[in-house]
């Protein structure tokens, strides 16, 4: 399974050209997609108007849906954060660690566009579904 990530998202809602939103294209209806709670709040909170926001909805209730944190996954992404510090690099944003850490977690792989999640590929075993490395 796959977890798509908002910066894929994004793009993809938006029609851009890129390397992620063609591999996510590739995969409907070929591979089993999911979104995430957290994914879907960032998403959504930057839908402009409600014509867009139903459509948006509308796309994700479709796959398969997945919480993202609870309690035990909190303490483990905060020592995969420790882990990362101490290698010194910084990850700008929780929700990214949370989102990998899912995934380090419950062997998903992640398809992004989002450099914070590079790190966590590199040396803490997350899959991605596309490198530019």
């Amino acid at each position: 399974m796959i977890l798509v990530d908002s910066s894929v998202w994004v793009d993809f809602f938006r029609s851009a050209d890129t390397p992620q939103v063609a591999l996510l294209d590739s995969l409907f209806g070929r591979t089993r997609i999911a979104v995430g709670d957290l994914v879907v709040a960032e998403v959504l909170q930057g839908v402009r108007d409600n014509k867009q926001f139903k459509l948006v909805k509308t796309v994700f209730d479709t796959f398969t849906r997945l919480d993202l944190c609870g309690y035990d996954l909190a303490l483990k992404a905060s020592e995969n954060y420790r882990v990362l510090r101490a290698k010194g690099i910084t990850i700008r944003k929780t929700i990214d660690t949370l989102i990998a850490t899912r995934c380090i977690e419950d062997g998903l792989t992640l398809l992004h566009s989002d450099r914070d999640f590079v790190p966590f590929a590199k040396h803490l075993g997350l899959r991605e579904a596309y490198s530019e490395a």
